[in-house]
């Protein structure tokens, strides 16, 4: 049993990042099993409790990922570049955004697996990479899924860009369906849009008439001239083939983040780590089992404002779902430094949907609302990733886990 706290924050300390002042509650009380129709979105099943769009792959990532009726459809074309990053993100070393092209994220990520496996570290697909990752060779770069019909019921709220309003709002939730479909699934509305043209999966006979779409969204009220959701509940679609995604019942003590972790396509076993080194120059975050490279993930971290504080640390705790004190004069703005807001949860926040404190103060490690500027938009100090690679570390570490910041 790994011994974390997990830290229920009402005010984070996040000076580096944005915040400060804190009040900790350090409440672990354990959440009661409940019916899957309370889970909040319709559950793979009664074991799996990813939501009815999971991989079902096994441990090994062979399982019947393909056997479902939504796979009946072929895709149109091969996409290698795509399904090595399928294959990336499934067994640790996060490509960061999915998109089937080849970026510093998806380079980082094939440094990480050659140095994992004792390759000669190219960051390209090179015969002997491929070869090592031949046993993936039945993981397709894409599925097709059917939109769960409780995304159609689902509010989703535009997002103002002044502080004040973001705190005026009770959660920071995705501003429409599509937002969140690129969410669940690693990638962009654009990627979406490219593997579904005309809102038909790629592959699907055109003669079988238009995709049905029998349950509107109830989308956020648009400017003129700006277009509601592509996609609607109920409708199925083409998406990146990402696994390691099963829920196991009773493994998730909070009610909340189970469902955030479902909405981010994130398993709940996670590769326990001992050690974890963020390397600025390099961009990459390192999870270690002893010696053992086991994960590698792509971040952002510091500025020449907000530098990276080397040295090593420890980890405090993690807080799910976290509020953010908006404090502009710790963020360089002296001229606004009455305006200072309580912003609420969500994964739209500046912190995204976890923060993994640590013992150097207003310090630590989370997630971000724009996960396509991660390794190429500096922070504030902190380490930021991907939600969902942000929220897979949080499955990895613990108390006992040393945390490295190196040049």
């Amino acid at each position: 049993m790994r011994n974390l706290l997990f830290v229920a924050v009402s005010s984070l300390a996040l000076v580096a990042c944005g915040t400060n002042g804190a009040e900790e509650d350090t409440d672990t009380t354990t959440a009661q099993a409940e019916p899957a129709e309370d889970y909040g979105y319709e559950t793979y099943d009664e074991d799996n409790l990813a939501d009815s769009m999971a991989s079902n792959d096994d441990a090994t990532g062979m399982g019947d990922s393909v056997a479902n009726e939504d796979q009946d459809i072929p895709d149109s074309e091969e996409r290698p570049i795509m399904q090595a990053q399928v294959v990336l993100d499934r067994v640790g070393f996060g490509p960061g955004v999915i998109d089937g092209k080849m970026g510093m994220s998806t380079e980082n990520a094939i440094l990480g697996f050659q140095e994992a496996n004792d390759l000669e570290t190219t960051g390209k697909l090179d015969e002997a990479t491929k070869t090592a990752l031949s046993d993936w060779d039945s993981i397709p770069a894409t599925r097709v899924v059917t939109i769960p019909a409780s995304w159609g019921e689902t509010e989703y709220t535009d997002i103002p860009e002044d502080p004040e309003g973001k705190a005026a709002l009770e959660r920071l939730g995705y501003k429409s369906l599509d937002e969140r479909l690129a969410e669940r699934f690693h990638t962009t509305v654009e990627v979406l849009k490219q593997l579904n043209p005309g809102g038909q999966p790629a592959g699907t006979d055109e003669s079988e008439g238009p995709n049905p779409q029998p349950t509107p969204t109830p989308d956020i009220e648009r400017p003129d001239g700006e277009e509601p959701s592509f996609f609607q509940a109920g409708q199925q679609i083409r998406v990146p083939n990402i696994g390691g995604d099963r829920i196991e019942k009773g493994k998730i003590e909070d009610r909340d983040w189970q469902r955030t972790l479902a909405s981010l396509g994130v398993g709940s076993e996670q590769t326990e780590v001992d050690r974890i080194v963020v390397s600025k120059a390099g961009k990459t975050l390192k999870a270690y089992q002893g010696d053992k490279l086991v994960a590698l993930f792509t971040v952002s971290s510091g500025s020449s404002e907000f530098p990276l504080p080397l040295g090593e640390w420890d980890i405090v705790g993690e807080a799910y779902n976290p509020p953010y004190r908006y404090d502009p004069e710790v963020l360089g703005n002296d001229d606004a430094k009455d305006n200072v807001q309580m912003l609420p949860p969500g994964p739209n926040s500046p912190v995204g949907v976890i923060w993994i404190d640590l013992s150097k103060e207003h310090y630590g490690i989370h997630g971000t609302p724009d996960p396509e500027t991660i390794g190429r938009a500096q922070s504030s100090g902190c380490v930021r990733l991907t939600n969902w690679d942000a929220a897979r570390l949080a499955g990895m570490v613990s108390q006992s886990t040393r945390v490295i910041f190196e040049a």
